[in-house]
């Protein structure tokens, strides 16, 4: 099979894009989540304003963001590793080839 330099170009060019997007997923993951963190365990207090809620209940929605949000991000590796699971190609082609040769086989029964 002949690969175009262009195609592989491509490719690759679309792989480091996809990466970029997945550092750039996890820096933001800290960040927010870290200052909410600290938001919540009250190492922020003395920055914020005197108005603003210091009491825990109203942070008790962080855990449940870094929950969530952990979650999206290793679908967003899984996403990212697509290329990795071969098993699911493999698959693929065991099944193709299944049913080329069921095909086959009535192609010849009718014969």
């Amino acid at each position: 099979m002949m690969v175009n330099k262009h195609t592989v170009r491509e490719n690759a060019e679309k792989r480091v894009k996809e990466l970029k997007g997945y550092y750039r997923h996890i820096f933001i993951f800290i960040v927010v989540n870290g200052f909410l963190y600290l938001l919540k365990t009250g190492v922020l207090n003395s920055l914020l304003p005197e108005t603003f809620p210091k009491e825990s209940y109203y942070y008790d929605w962080i855990n449940a963001n870094i929950l969530i949000w952990a979650v999206i991000l290793v679908v967003h590796t899984l996403i990212l590793q697509r290329h990795k699971f071969t098993f699911f190609k493999k698959w693929e082609a065991r099944q193709i080839q299944k049913y080329m040769e069921e095909d086959r086989g009535k192609v010849d029964k009718y014969k």
